[in-house]
């Protein structure tokens, strides 16, 4: 391989995308494949920024589906110039937990924006910073709501209505079919350690060399 990998994940709130990030990260760190994980928004001082003001702070209750499109792409855009390129560049595989597909799914399907104008917000926000292969963790709205539910506080995103997030379910299943070589569909509502077993097995067929380099065999036991 010229370069390790760009690997994103992604799907709904509650898909379990977080717990499948830490496990293959782990997993290949423990193999000595150097890797960086990001999340969206966030990863960088400006990035943490936007996120409190699109999660958790009181004037977005207002926030108009524009203005939220906007402050998503603000925040990836310093993240790919401030993070993800230069550890691409550094020769490390960048995991990231969430990225340009869930502007995609999020604000074009689910928010309904005029896709062509976030497919243009996106591409300006990455420029040639495109992820290698996207896992969509695939779960029903009722499996996605129990999991949100707990003691931490909800943010904004997750008490968006029911229609919103079917809209988002289907947006996800709709661009894994539009790009079947790059966004793999994971069915979620298995174990994490089956999913887990599953993503290693397409990461070792899409990148060969990547696997044969960590010299791990992919063993549900080594999850």
């Amino acid at each position: 391989m010229a370069r390790l990998p760009f690997i994103t994940f992604e799907g709904s709130e509650g898909c379990g995308k977080s717990t499948q990030v830490k496990l293959l990260t782990d997993r290949l760190q423990a193999a000595g494949v150097p890797c960086l994980v990001t999340r969206e928004p966030g990863g960088t001082p400006i990035g943490e920024t936007i996120r409190e003001l699109l999660q958790f702070a009181p004037q977005s209750a207002v926030m108009t589906p524009e203005t939220e499109v906007l402050l998503f792409e603000a925040s990836r855009a310093q993240l790919v110039r401030e993070v993800i390129q230069p550890a691409l560049n550094e020769g490390k595989c960048v995991i990231a937990d969430r990225f340009f597909d869930s502007t995609t799914v999020y604000q074009g399907v689910a928010r309904k924006l005029d896709p062509k104008i976030v497919a243009q917000l996106n591409a300006f926000a990455v420029g040639h910073c495109t992820p290698d292969l996207t896992f969509v963790l695939d779960v029903d709205l009722e499996t996605a709501r129990a999991r949100m539910r707990g003691p931490r506080r909800p943010d904004r995103m997750e008490q968006q209505s029911d229609d919103f997030y079917e809209r988002v379910i289907e947006g996800y299943r709709s661009l894994a079919k539009r790009e079947p070589d790059r966004v793999r569909l994971i069915d979620a509502s298995k174990s994490a350690d089956l999913i887990a077993l599953e993503i290693w097995e397409i990461l070792a067929h899409s990148f060969p060399g990547l696997v044969a380099a960590s010299n791990l065999k992919p063993r549900k036991s080594n999850i």
